[in-house]
């Protein structure tokens, strides 16, 4: 009984942490450059019931209820593996500012060992230093003419230098280039990740972080890469709303169905201990 007990818990908070999560898409889906998150979820090793004193095992031609030492398996209920994001491109909304920039996937390539497309990222470093990698294009000029995120991060070029420029009339080329009337100033640090969901973590700020503490290499001279740059444009997020409260429902219902077989475990204890247990 107790088994079953705990295996309708798992599932409880395992649905209660799939809620928060899909509610966290839905808080931004109007993020810009946001990539929503995945979870995927796993069931416990069943377990193989036997019965106590049991010395013989069930064959084909012994199939009767006097020699079952096996009586068979057991699921142990479900935990949350892992949440990764979706790195598939947001919707591009055009906003004819110059300092907004958005990325666009052109030809990426899938990688052979996961089957998961890669993606590229505007490279940025944070306040320590650390380099940082964003979807997010909507960035502006400080005081001192630096181009930076909107949390005050440094956008930086393909030589991981920040970019500096005279005014905000600047012209960014689809090959990431940015051109101060006819000169070129600089071009924009983009990186490449073969496979997003394994070598990055999210950092907050719609920032990434490389999971070993290391670069993406220039997506320029990734081989078979595909991208270009569009200025005026912005990256939207890529929740699919509708989609997602469907998912919530279903996991609120989940939820309540898990609830319901807990009670009902609860109810029986209560007449094990308080009624069956004064006999």
């Amino acid at each position: 009984m107790l088994r079953g007990f705990y295996t309708a818990a798992s599932g409880m908070l395992t649905q209660q942490r799939r809620t928060e999560l899909l509610t966290n898409n839905m808080s931004n889906a109007n993020t810009t450059g946001y990539k929503a998150d995945q979870m995927s979820v796993r069931s416990f090793p069943e377990m193989l019931i036997s019965n106590i004193g049991g010395k013989t095992v069930p064959t084909e031609n012994k199939l009767n209820m006097t020699n079952l030492s096996q009586v068979g398996g057991l699921s142990t209920g479900v935990y949350v593996q892992e949440a990764n994001p979706l790195f598939t491109q947001g919707t591009l909304e055009e906003t004819q500012l110059n300092t907004d920039i958005s990325l666009v996937d052109e030809n990426l390539p899938i990688n052979e060992e996961t089957g998961r497309q890669g993606s590229v990222f505007f490279t940025v470093q944070d306040r320590d230093g650390a380099i940082r990698y964003t979807r997010n294009g909507s960035f502006t000029l400080d005081g001192q003419g630096y181009m930076t995120t909107p949390s005050g991060h440094y956008v930086l070029n393909e030589n991981n230098e920040k970019i500096k420029l005279d005014s905000d009339q600047f012209t960014v080329a689809e090959n990431g280039v940015i051109l101060e009337g006819n000169v070129q100033t600089a071009r924009m640090g983009i990186g490449y990740s073969n496979d997003p969901s394994l070598q990055l973590m999210k950092d907050g700020e719609g920032l990434f972080k490389a999971v070993n503490d290391g670069d993406l290499p220039s997506a320029y001279v990734a081989a078979d890469v595909g991208f270009s740059t569009k200025q005026g444009f912005l990256e939207g997020s890529n929740v699919d709303q509708s989609r997602t409260m469907t998912e919530m429902m279903s996991a609120y219902r989940s939820f309540e169905a898990n609830q319901k077989v807990l009670q009902a475990y609860d109810k029986s204890l209560d007449k094990a201990v308080n009624e069956v247990g004064r006999l």
